[in-house]
């Protein structure tokens, strides 16, 4: 399942978004939408407590979230609790919040946003130079990294021509490259 993890902002709290290029959906991190819709600041056992009277509820939502590994707040990679586009709308309907109506439109701006770079994937390179000038990197710093993507990438096309495969392989040739 080929993921690229990303961190979208709304209303200046971050939600944690996975797209998975294999389904050609966006998930995102439960806990995060909860935080961002209720304010609260036990997010996630406003969640435990939300799951819970879904399952009584005989709600089948409950059933259908999937747990995916997203970098927590410490930088570590933890399993946790995501949604699709089509769950969250449903989930949003469960939690009582003024906000619930501008988080449907930016999710779909963010659905929109990932189509429009589909389309065209320039856009993707636009993106992430805003970003990375919003961060306060220098130009110099973002043409430096866009070019070590652009080298990365040559390589493992040309190591995919080889013969390699993808996990193990390119790990260990990666490891590899950066001791030397």
């Amino acid at each position: 399942m080929e993921q690229k993890d990303a961190i979208k902002v709304f209303e200046d709290k971050q939600v944690r978004t996975v797209w998975d290029g294999d389904r050609e959906k966006w998930f995102f991190s439960i806990i995060d939408v909860i935080a961002a819709l209720t304010g609260s600041d036990r997010p996630r056992k406003y969640w435990n407590d939300l799951k819970a009277k879904l399952s009584k509820e005989e709600n089948q939502l409950s059933d259908k979230i999937e747990q995916l590994k997203m970098t927590a707040e410490d930088g570590k990679s933890r399993v946790t609790d995501v949604a699709d586009t089509e769950q969250l709308f449903r989930l949003i309907q469960s939690i009582p919040s003024p906000k619930a109506e501008p988080f449907k439109l930016w999710l779909a701006q963010v659905a929109k946003e990932r189509l429009d770079e589909m389309q065209d994937p320039e856009l993707t390179i636009d993106r992430a130079l805003e970003q990375y000038l919003r961060m306060g990197y220098s130009e110099n710093w973002i043409n430096q990294r866009l070019k070590s993507i652009e080298v990365r990438k040559e390589l493992t096309d040309e190591w995919k021509r080889l013969g390699l495969k993808q996990g193990q392989q390119f790990a260990t040739l990666t490891d590899i490259i950066t001791k030397a």
